[in-house]
């Protein structure tokens, strides 16, 4: 490898941001895009690019040879690839071109740092909990051949992040629970920094009243716990909607009771009527940080969440929601809807949950981001 490019004075630093991939546009993908915005010179790689998965202001991202083999097999499943991720990834041009490379990692993007003597800077969603955790495995996993698969994939995933953590300059972690999971898993301390979330996209109005039913948002897969809101409605007789689409919308169809109304995929305009008319966002699954809680309170919305993971970064007790105790399913489900036949959205301000959900701007998160690599490129 090549000496690192080093810092210009008085230029503006030359960054690379490195994606796991881009085969759909999800939250990782808006954080990518609002780390383009923050440095707005910078150059975006990944492994797999597919077109649907890549959204202005990112109009042009470098990809490797494995986009060539994702469209050959008809864009399908970009999982079969996975495990040649990191031979793509280890191969990127990075060396010798930028001051830093900031690596937005899910499983297998921090081995962009094998590719490089610049300063790296890892921003982690979360390590692989599907490599970390068996439980989290085994919910994700379908059936023997799934679950052959998912833990050897996982094997790969342990050993790569294991492999690319001390080579890391600095590892920021997107909630609390996430930096936890850094520490725990990696042995690297990590700086948190809460994702953007387009707060001015979903916003309150005072017009609309809140009306007699709960609300689930969010992909229907099994870490996200739609099956405990469905369960704690029917416990509790509350009417609960269900926003999203997803592989688990089958089970769920067979718990659900005439108080439950599934909407399926939603535009951003219903979605927005969602959140400000409901009583309030359940939020039963334990996510790494959770955008969907942020834009319900950017819509003046309260939150009843489960007081684990990232939902600790987002929920005020008494003021933006409140927490119910995590454990086992049938203690969350009893406690979720006893929350629910209990809950009161008049004590709740929306002009105070609104003011909450604003500290989670992307300029925020763009000023934070900026620091941490200003203040390395120094050292």
């Amino acid at each position: 490898m090549t000496e690192p490019a080093g810092p210009r004075t008085g230029a503006a630093p030359r960054i690379a941001i490195v994606h796991e991939r881009f085969t759909e546009y999800g939250g990782s993908e808006a954080v990518v895009a609002e780390m383009h915005e923050t440095w707005r010179g910078s150059e975006v790689f990944a492994p797999i690019v597919d077109p649907a998965g890549v959204r202005p202001p990112l109009n042009r991202v470098h990809d490797t040879w494995l986009t060539r083999v994702h469209a050959a097999t008809g864009r399908r499943s970009h999982a079969p690839l996975l495990p040649l991720a990191p031979r793509a990834l280890r191969g990127l041009p990075l060396d010798g071109r930028f001051d830093a490379v900031v690596i937005s990692h899910h499983a297998f993007a921090t081995q962009a740092a094998f590719a490089t003597q610049a300063p790296t800077i890892a921003y982690v969603h979360s390590p692989a909990r599907w490599a970390w955790e068996p439980g989290f495995r085994a919910q994700e996993a379908s059936g023997p051949a799934g679950r052959f698969a998912l833990t050897a994939l996982g094997a790969l995933a342990r050993r790569c992040e294991t492999r690319a953590a001390p080579r890391l300059t600095h590892v920021i972690a997107n909630s609390h629970a996430v930096a936890d999971r850094v520490r725990d898993w990696w042995g690297r301390p990590a700086t948190v920094i809460n994702p953007p979330v387009d707060i001015h996209r979903f916003t309150p109005d005072p017009a609309v009243a809140r009306e007699d039913f709960f609300l689930f948002a969010g992909r229907l897969v099994p870490y996200k716990r739609p099956d405990l809101a469905i369960r704690a409605a029917r416990r509790a007789g509350c009417r609960l909607v269900i926003v999203g689409g997803g592989r688990f919308r089958g089970h769920l169809d067979t718990l659900a009771g005439p108080e439950t109304t599934f909407l399926g995929p939603v535009s951003d305009e219903v979605m927005q009527d969602m959140y400000r008319r409901c009583r309030a966002l359940l939020m039963p699954g334990i996510e790494d940080f959770g955008i969907v809680p942020v834009e319900a309170m950017a819509c003046g919305a309260p939150v009843l969440a489960v007081g684990l993971g990232g939902a600790l970064d987002t929920v005020r007790p008494g003021v933006t929601g409140d927490y119910v105790e995590p454990g086992p399913d049938e203690a969350v489900t009893a406690a979720l809807a006893a929350a629910m036949t209990d809950f009161d959205p008049s004590g709740y301000d929306p002009a105070e949950i609104r003011a909450h959900a604003i500290t989670f701007a992307p300029s925020a998160f763009r000023a934070r981001m900026a620091d941490v690599v200003a203040s390395i490129l120094v050292t």
